[in-house]
């Protein structure tokens, strides 16, 4: 997906529905899938048409890249969106880094906020681990 333009305001939504699926490659159904399970909530207009944002999009890459290449069910992301949005972390964006490999991840999750300050984890004790 190409870079929004910085005159773009990512929150308002454009795209219908065909056009939607047809950026993220998924077939329209997907996405109304997405939208019962939970995890997307796209605008309506007053005829009831959904139409999807930038970060909707966004968000639809996500659910598209956590189920295809992290294995995670449509439970599990819903699960990982809410955590996120109740702690303030980003998870996806950690998840994204270590699956690629990146740790300078060109993609965001829906959340910006900063990560958590983490201190480094007591080392394991070997002699009970093996037991």
């Amino acid at each position: 997906m190409a870079s929004p333009r910085p005159d773009r305001d990512p929150t308002r939504p454009v795209y219908v529905i065909s056009v939607a699926a047809g950026i993220v490659s998924a077939h329209p159904r997907t996405l109304r899938i997405y939208e019962d399970e939970g995890l997307l909530c796209p605008a309506r207009t007053p005829s009831n048409i959904r139409l999807y944002s930038e970060n909707d999009i966004r968000r639809i890459l996500w659910i598209r890249h956590l189920t295809r290449e992290r294995g995670v069910n449509l439970a599990g992301i819903r699960i990982l969106f809410e955590l996120e949005e109740r702690l303030g972390a980003r998870i996806l964006e950690a998840l994204y880094a270590e699956g690629t490999g990146d740790a300078e991840s060109t993609y965001r999750p829906h959340v910006q906020a900063e990560p958590p300050a983490t201190t480094d984890p007591t080392p394991l004790d070997r002699s009970t681990a093996d037991r």
